[in-house]
């Protein structure tokens, strides 16, 4: 008899002999007696157990009451993952599941040869397990006969959709028989998946289990705030401070990646890097690199990463926010699994705190916010980590024990033991010195805002309206060098030469400690603190020579734009008039044909040498407003002047005169 309810016996024993004592929440529902042949719709977190789940749920679908496989010549089950790792892991976890069962299980995955996998197919496979787009050739090419299935497998299918494989899914599902078992399991269940199950199941039965109201509770999750420019200094000392056995950096973009893998090699951290452009033996050794201990940090992109199944990953670090919540989860899955503890955590530029807040709250999931290991919790880290090292509590050995006696007759016990000390940390990278991680979150509300600048410090830049100076620039070009977000900048006012701001009276000593004793910024622009508020020259209305930020920054950022609805739309110069490589009337004698260019005059004298077609001035329409002007007419293009005069030479040679046009009666 087997100790697990509702197992066959062939796989009740595989378990057993893998050392199974209990079955996890997704394994025990699956086994339930309804849905023995009915589909079904399974939300359950990463690392749950779901691949041996829908092992022990397919099985009775595909032995009919046997034991054991008789041959066959069609795949009687297909598995379809989103990635290459995963699919080599399905495979692997089937295989010992299905060992008594004389089952053959095939892979058709990207990156392999084609042609084994044809052959493999060809002589006769009860479980296929593959990805969306190598799956949808072979069944093209003829070589994957799919009548023969009683069942069909997605797995992480949430994955599938958000990757882009809904045509491949939607016709390997079209191209199998109607009548099958189709299970789709997923961490999320969004409303895409909803419709995909609506459109290929059949009274599919919804299971969820206690995980998804509960999500990752063996991951402790941490949201750590940082500089904008410090965030590589604070993974490192993340690093260092947990030293996981193995740890998993997620970042945005491959070129991240490269650059992180470069920098942690160069600090001595044993590394390796996955991502898109890596052919699958270079993801192969990778992985094992990470498996047998000769790296102990893998850099990775979240399509890289999707599927990778690591042990002792106790570490999964956020180097780049993830935009929405399915990658957050996925990601912080990869540690966490199968009971096990792991961390998570998020590596937060201050100024992005808020839409990680929401991010959190729109996972459900509960971090602790903090910041970063600092060098002296690092140490301290140290220190426990090595007084508590087991090797301490070893007997000396026989032949260790002559070796002892030499040292301790050579040198007394404090230099062996200072010795040691030194070169168990020569042997760790050294932690980094990190910035102040910016001011604490403040209480929502315009009264707050305006309250904080009620004793604002103003500056001043050595840039104006000469040099382009723009707030669209200028705001990130502060909140980068001085460490805090636009909220602690309050009015800008832009001159001919030079740009006053208002900074919040509680940042202004970091920010100008950030600036440095050289007082410039980007090599060129010097920023002076001043006392007081600036005295600001008084200029004509039309010349609009200061903006405020919370007046006139509108104005500012959209290209200079100050005429209201009342001026009428031929008052129009946005930023792509200084674009117009059209010749200027007033320059070159010539009319211009671009856009209108804006006239130096103060508002209400005629903003624009030329109006636009259609002022409302109930005028009729007019080349040019100014009468006394002379006129200009439009010169004939160079080509029409050059066929005049090729044609006027052709009637001279010819001796022909020109024929007369007849004038109309």
């Amino acid at each position: 008899m087997s100790d697990f309810d509702g197992v066959i016996a062939p796989l009740a024993q595989a378990l057993t002999k893998r050392g199974y004592t209990n079955l996890t929440p997704v394994q025990t529902a699956m086994l339930a007696p309804e849905l023995e042949t009915a589909d079904a719709l399974v939300s359950a977190q990463t690392g749950s157990g779901k691949t041996v789940a829908f092992g022990l749920a397919l099985a009775p679908t595909l032995l009919g009451g046997e034991d054991r496989f008789g041959h066959t010549k069609k795949p009687l089950a297909l598995v379809i993952a989103p990635t290459r790792e995963l699919a080599m892991q399905v495979k692997g976890e089937l295989e010992w599941l299905y060992a008594m069962t004389g089952a053959t299980i095939a892979s058709c995955v990207g990156g392999m040869d084609m042609r084994s996998e044809r052959r493999t197919l060809a002589q006769g496979a009860h479980i296929v397990v593959g990805t969306p787009g190598r799956l949808r050739d072979h069944v093209e090419r003829g070589s994957f006969d799919t009548s023969g299935l009683k069942a069909i497998v997605l797995d992480e299918a949430d994955e599938m959709l958000d990757m882009g494989f809904r045509d491949e899914l939607e016709f390997i599902l079209d191209s199998a028989p109607k009548e099958r078992r189709t299970l789709m399991f997923s961490a999320t269940v969004s409303r895409p998946i909803a419709n995909l199950a609506k459109r290929y199941q059949h009274d599919a039965m919804r299971i969820s289990t206690k995980a998804e109201a509960e999500q990752h509770k063996d991951i402790e999750y941490h949201a750590l705030t940082v500089a904008p420019n410090d965030r590589e200094n604070a993974i490192i000392n993340l690093l260092r401070f947990y030293d996981a056995k193995n740890a998993l950096v997620f970042c945005g973009t491959r070129a991240m990646v490269n650059h992180l893998t470069s920098r942690f090699n160069n600090r001595g951290f044993s590394v390796v890097a996955l991502s898109g452009e890596l052919s699958q033996n270079e993801r192969t050794h990778a992985l094992q690199a990470l498996r047998d201990g000769r790296a102990k940090v893998c850099v990775a992109t979240d399509v890289a990463a999707r599927g990778i199944d690591l042990p002792d990953l106790e570490l999964v670090i956020h180097a780049d926010i993830p935009k929405s919540k399915e990658p957050l989860l996925h990601r912080s899955g990869r540690t966490g699994r199968a009971g096990r503890k792991g961390v998570s955590a998020l590596i937060v530029p201050h100024n992005q705190r808020r839409r990680t807040e929401r991010l959190l709250d729109s996972a459900r999931v509960e971090a602790k916010w903090g910041k970063p290991p600092s060098i002296e919790e690092i140490l301290k880290r140290d220190r426990e980590r090595f007084l508590t090292n087991p090797a301490f509590d070893a007997p000396v050995t026989d032949d260790e024990q002559e070796f002892v006696k030499e040292l301790l007759s050579r040198h007394g016990a404090d230099q062996i033991a200072a010795a040691f000390v030194r070169l168990h940390h020569s042997a760790q990278p050294a932690p980094e010195e990190l910035l102040d991680a910016g001011p604490e979150p403040e209480t929502r509300g315009r009264a707050k805002a305006d309250a904080d600048f009620e004793d604002g410090v103003w500056i001043s830049l050595s840039v104006g309206r000469k040099q382009q100076a723009e707030p669209r620039w200028l705001i990130p070009l502060l909140c980068r060098v001085g460490h805090m977000t636009k909220r602690e900048i309050g009015a800008i006012r832009i001159s001919q030469d030079e740009t006053f701001i208002e900074l919040a009276s509680n940042i202004i000593d970091g920010f100008m400690k950030s600036v440095g004793s050289s007082g410039k910024i980007e090599k060129t622009i010097e920023v002076l603190r001043l006392e007081g508020k600036p005295n600001l020259p008084s200029e004509p209305r039309g010349k609009k020579s200061f903006f405020d930020k919370k007046q006139g920054g509108r104005d500012e950022r959209r290209g200079g734009r100050s005429g209201g609805r009342g001026e009428g739309r031929g008052d129009r110069s946005g930023s792509k008039a200084k674009f117009d490589k059209k010749p200027d009337r007033q320059n070159s004698g010539k009319p211009s044909f671009g856009k209108p260019k804006r006239d130096n005059g103060p508002r209400g004298e005629g903003a624009f040498a030329q109006p636009s077609k259609g002022v409302a001035d109930g005028k009729p329409k007019e080349r040019f407003k100014d009468k006394d002007k002379a006129e200009v007419k439009k010169k004939p293009h160079k080509k029409k002047l050059a066929r005049a005069a090729a044609r006027a030479k052709m009637i001279d040679q010819s001796g022909m005169a020109p024929l007369a046009r007849k004038k109309p009666d």
